[in-house]
């Protein structure tokens, strides 16, 4: 299992970035996928969530201007982020829970300026 995250960057607060997660070795159709996030001296925590059957959970902190979607044909999964916030920054990663086994793509940085 590979998985590709990319779509991080430096943007102003207010801005709007889409990170994006390819997979390789995994069907995203059958899974529940994950994108989290890792500010500097904090834990790796939740952002969003969406299931096999497309059921999405969000963190409170972003509901209302972040969306998890999939896209089955490409195999892909996507967050967008929108309103963001100096809060915002740090390392995203995506992530797939398989027989009780994390897999972890490379983490994409994206860093809000005030």
């Amino acid at each position: 299992v590979q998985l590709q995250a990319s779509g991080g960057g430096l943007v102003q607060a207010g801005g709007s970035l889409r990170l994006s997660c390819a997979a390789s070795g995994v069907i995203f159709r059958l899974r529940s996928v994950g994108w989290y996030r890792q500010a500097p001296g904090k834990q790796r925590d939740l952002v969003a969530r969406i299931t096999s059957g497309g059921a999405t959970t969000y963190a409170d902190s972003v509901k209302g201007r972040f969306a998890i979607s999939k896209d089955n044909a490409e195999n892909t999964v996507y967050l967008q982020m929108n309103s963001l916030k100096p809060e915002d920054t740090a390392v995203y990663y995506c992530n797939v829970p398989i027989n009780s086994r994390d897999f972890w793509g490379q983490g994409t940085q994206v860093t809000v300026s005030s």
